[in-house]
């Protein structure tokens, strides 16, 4: 697949849960080697969407196209299959383990008779790829940083060579150094080829790697923008001053009509 083709495209996606009503009519693309950012406030709806394109929840109506071809994402396994990767914000690490052992865990090779070099020289090579600042594969996680931690995980979903990574509030709690760290690590899974979907709060952060920013608003689409937005119209889309302000001035524009 090259950079700049359609992976993945949303059309007219819903989902309801009993009379609530989560997502409706959600629009999205994701294209090889871009960073889609999905912004919203609590309750926006992007938990729900990215719960759908994880296999976890399955949509109420609305297509799916997976490179050109309609899909069914029924559960997780199909969606990992069809090479859909998520991090979500816990990370689901083994402190107890190392770190070339949180990466194979469940995935290892040839688990009837664990190949531990062939596993460590992956492990490593992958790592190197992505400059992630890990000392050693031989690492236990409980002694890495935040940063550290969330490199492992990216570098786990990268294993399975999949085409959309999604990742859940990667840089939340992080410090400064750490944020950058893992802003780094996601240009350069973007630059290998694969299509991101960020989730995120942090709007610099954002603006800092993501080529376009969706923004959902009550479980519906309400924008699409560059990371040349400025941080005043996210939020407003965000929050809904910008329909606020039109409601406002149409209903100025009625006043001075009628007087």
């Amino acid at each position: 697949m090259n950079k700049g083709d359609l992976i993945l495209k949303l059309r007219g996606v819903s989902k309801q849960f009993g009379a609530v009503t989560a997502l409706q009519d959600i629009e999205l693309d994701v294209h090889a080697g871009e960073v889609v950012a999905l912004v919203g406030d609590n309750g926006a709806g992007k938990s729900t969407l990215i719960k759908v394109l994880a296999g976890v929840h399955q949509p109420t109506a609305g297509s799916i196209e997976w490179c050109g071809q309609p899909v069914t994402l029924d559960s997780p396994g199909t969606a990992l299959e069809l090479g859909i990767a998520t991090v979500f914000q816990d990370l689901a690490l083994c402190e107890n383990l190392d770190v070339v052992s949180n990466l194979f865990l469940g995935h290892e090779i040839d688990p009837w008779a664990l190949d531990e070099v062939q596993m460590e020289v992956r492990a490593w090579t992958l790592l190197q790829e992505l400059a992630a600042r890990i000392p050693s594969v031989r690492e236990p996680i409980a002694s890495l940083s935040g940063g550290q931690r969330q490199t492992v995980a990216i570098a786990r979903s990268l294993l399975l060579d999949p085409k959309i990574i999604m990742l859940d509030e990667p840089t939340a709690a992080l410090g400064v150094a750490q944020t950058a760290e893992v802003l780094n690590l996601i240009e350069r899974v973007r630059d290998r080829g694969h299509g991101v979907i960020l989730i995120s709060h942090n709007m610099e952060d954002v603006r800092a790697v993501a080529d376009r920013i969706v923004v959902l608003r009550l479980g519906q689409n309400n924008g699409v923008f560059t990371a040349e937005t400025s941080h005043q119209e996210l939020v407003a889309a965000i929050t809904g001053a910008a329909e606020n302000s039109v409601s406002k001035r149409m209903a100025r524009k009625q006043e001075e009509a009628n007087a």
